[in-house]
């Protein structure tokens, strides 16, 4: 039986409670209604006084959570969406994130951020948050493009001693399903090649993975064979696979949900022109959604982000080059 991503995510929290006794779940609904996606359904009843509903305030929620994890407890804190979380900034960049290097003591809390757009959700529950957590020292930032790797780096985020920003893509809860769960795993800050080619690479993460995929197998259909890198981790970035794939194809395209400025995609590319421009045929390119709040009509928001039929046009102009 298919399990989906929004499922593995599910799991991956079952399996980390009944794992070890130090792991609690804090958010708003998260208990009798299971969360506002699920994710935690039937969790409270399988782990009595562990699955625990919040007040409305997720500064108490991202505070309260740092208090226990300083003294011996693993806080899984939901969101009821990634927006909602920089109600919450303050504890996380300025008293989580910088914890450790304060006091010496971890802080092991993992922060679930359901991402990105979906028809209709408009400008306060749609947006992608990566480019922003990665900015402070401290974080790590996950976001996982497969059923796969929903359960297993969620699993490994739970048991790292530092702060970890998991960005869950709401897109993919339902629309992604897999055979099965994975028994092993790659590590995260490791980046994976979703699919080998030698023209161009686009470089991904999330659910841009899946609409790069199906671009490129648009463009294998006019003889290009384009190579598709997942990132899987915002913060690291594995610039070795990165660098890797550019030199087997000497173009390079980042596509990213996230608005333009400042972004991951940016990152990415400067990483790439200082330590392998020479490795380079052509000037890399980025693409984002567009640099506006996001719009609450299903056309406007497909026009808004990047699709698999907007990669394609930015990969034929970059091979043309």
């Amino acid at each position: 039986m298919a399990i989906t991503y929004l499922e593995a995510i599910r799991e991956a929290q079952s399996k980390a409670l009944a794992d070890d006794e130090s792991v609690y779940i804090y958010g708003q609904d998260v208990a009798d209604f299971g969360g506002a996606f699920k994710a935690t359904k039937n969790l409270a009843e399988m782990y009595p006084g562990r699955v625990i509903d919040s007040p409305i305030s997720e500064d108490a929620m991202v505070g309260s959570a740092i208090g226990a994890a300083i003294e011996g407890m693993r806080p899984i804190i939901e969101m009821q969406f990634a927006d909602f979380s920089t109600v919450a900034f303050n504890q996380i960049v300025n008293q989580a994130a910088t914890h450790f290097w304060r006091t010496g003591v971890p802080c092991p809390i993992t922060i679930r951020l359901p991402s990105g757009g979906t028809e209709g959700s408009g400008p306060f529950h749609s947006q992608s948050l990566e480019s922003i957590y990665s900015h402070y020292p401290g974080l790590i930032v996950m976001t996982p493009a497969t059923v796969e790797d929903a359960y297993s780096m969620l699993l490994e985020a739970i048991a790292i001693d530092d702060p970890v920003i998991f960005c869950e893509h709401k897109f993919l809860y339902y629309h992604l399903k897999a055979e099965k769960l994975p028994e092993e795993n790659i590590p995260a800050g490791s980046a994976r090649i979703a699919r080998a080619g030698r023209h161009a690479t686009i470089v991904a993460y999330s659910a841009m993975v899946h609409e790069a995929l199906k671009s490129a197998g648009e463009l294998a259909e006019e003889g290009w064979e384009i190579e598709v890198v997942d990132l899987r981790t915002a913060k690291p970035i594995d610039t070795d696979t990165i660098l890797g794939s550019v030199a087997r194809t000497g173009r390079l395209l980042c596509v990213g949900e996230s608005f333009p400025w400042g972004g991951l995609n940016s990152e990415v590319i400067a990483r790439v022109v200082s330590e392998g421009f020479h490795l380079l045929d052509a000037p890399p390119r980025r693409l984002n959604s567009k640099d506006t709040p996001i719009p609450y009509h299903p056309n406007l928001w497909k026009a808004h982000r990047p699709t698999w039929q907007s990669i394609s046009a930015a990969t034929r102009d970059l091979l043309a080059l």
